[in-house]
């Protein structure tokens, strides 16, 4: 529509202005007969005054002017019109007006004759059958503007149609497969897009596509491992159950060596058959949920460090323990100690995979709102790819050939506390991971 306006509005203006140059040529044109011959018949005269559509011819030449042709006038002359100047915009305005106004008037219109025959060229005519001329013209200018625009709508739908609509169908085709069979991944997008957010679109949904048919698969191995490790789980309890047993009658042996390992012992196997009961590790949906007590955390601490110092033999590896002899926190001991051990034991095996001698620490404090527990080493730090898939299962361990399921378990067992886990840094310096424990319940 603005379209229609901006072209419409200055037409009009040029066809009033051609109309009114057109009758002051043909006046022009008439008076050129009187000037030919001063005596010219009332009736001859009054033919050339009305083939000229004017009433009277005013021509001016050398300073002198003259009344070339003359008829009656049927009203007064209500406006003036003087072409020689007029610009633009006053061109549009009085065209405007003239269409908006209905009646019918006499117009004195002045311009410069033309191959300069005199000074200037003045006539008065009517406004009427000019106004009349503007409509008509005004209706085929816009009879043509919607031909044109109909013409160029259709022509636009095309090319619509072809860039965007068609390529659009043909993602949303492949979303709609992609949804029937996510596992397959000969449904996913192949991006062919020619318009460049529609491609952008396409590689953001293949990257989508492929992410999530990743996703699925992990899951449904993850489905499998939890199958296999239920069942692994049953027999290994039974077995761990009858360890059990035995080690209860190492407890009572007087051999002083004996009766100093045979607690820790005993603890380890208790651990290994409460761990098989539950059927852990991932192979169920999620972990459960930990039975919170105030529990000491050097005593935790200890055994994991105790169970990693027989696990090193004789490499070059030292532990440190700064824990708080006091210090309790609110967790589930069993669950916090496989936390722990699991970052302890991955720092270790870090550790002498790089055959460099270190030291893990292990240290924690606490404050008004949480406790906090840091696990430190000098090892070599963590893989690049272990960094990027930190917390996700079977994405590339600590070492060659390691699941990474050792801190996506400890991630969801600190979730379920409350609390997270994050890695604090990493480099060729060491790396060190925090556990945070809040110590407030949660407000509802």
């Amino acid at each position: 529509m603005l379209a229609e306006i901006l072209i419409f509005v200055p037409s009009i203006a040029r066809f009033r202005e051609d109309y009114l140059l057109d009758h002051l040529e043909r006046a022009q044109i008439a008076s050129l007969a009187l000037l030919a011959d001063d005596m010219l018949e009332p009736k001859l005269e009054e033919e050339l005054l009305e083939n000229a559509g004017v009433f009277n011819v005013v021509l001016r030449r050398d300073e002198i002017r003259q009344l070339m042709l003359s008829t009656p006038m049927p009203m007064p002359i209500s406006a003036t019109y003087d072409l020689r100047d007029g610009t633009a915009l006053v061109l549009i305005r009085d065209a405007m007006r003239r269409i908006a106004q209905p009646e019918n008037e006499v117009i004195r219109v002045i311009g410069a004759p033309l191959r300069g025959a005199g000074l200037l060229i003045e006539v008065t005519m009517e406004a009427g059958p000019m106004r009349a001329a503007m409509i008509d013209y005004g209706v085929r200018i816009l009879i043509l503007s919607a031909v044109i625009s109909i013409f160029t709508a259709f022509l636009l739908f095309l090319a619509v149609r072809a860039t965007l609509v068609k390529p659009i169908r043909g993602v949303v085709g492949a979303m709609q497969s992609y949804a029937a069979a996510p596992e397959d991944a000969r449904r996913i997008i192949t991006p062919n897009a020619g318009v460049t957010e529609l491609r952008e679109a396409e590689d953001a949904l293949k990257f989508m596509q492929t992410e999530l048919t990743s996703a699925l698969r992990q899951k449904d191995r993850l489905a499998q491992l939890g199958s296999a490790v239920s069942k692994i789980s049953h027999d290994l309890r039974n077995i761990m159950t009858s360890a059990q047993l035995f080690t209860d009658r190492i407890e009572m042996s007087e051999d002083p060596l004996v009766a100093r390992l045979a607690p820790k012992l005993v603890n380890s196997i208790t651990r290994a058959v409460h761990l098989c009961e539950s059927t852990l590790a991932f192979g169920k949906a999620e972990e459960p949920s930990p039975t919170l007590s105030v529990v000491p955390l050097a005593p935790i601490v200890a055994d994991v460090i105790d169970s990693e110092r027989l696990a090193i033999g004789d490499f070059d590896l030292s532990f440190a323990e700064d824990i708080p002899a006091a210090m309790t926190l609110r967790a589930d001991s069993e669950q916090l100690f496989r936390v722990i051990a699991n970052l302890v034991r991955n720092a270790r095996q870090a550790i002498v995979a790089s055959g460099k001698p270190a030291e893990i620490a292990v240290s924690s404090f606490e404050d008004d709102t949480s406790w906090k527990i840091e696990i430190t080493d000098t090892g070599p730090g963590l893989p690049a790819k272990a960094q990027e898939h930190l917390f996700t299962p079977f994405q590339g361990g600590f070492t060659k050939g390691g699941s990474g399921l050792g801190l996506a378990i400890s991630e969801e067992l600190i979730r379920g506390h409350g609390g997270t886990i994050a890695l604090k840094r990493t480099g060729p310096k060491g790396t060190t991971f925090c556990i945070h424990l809040p110590k407030g319940d949660v407000t509802l």
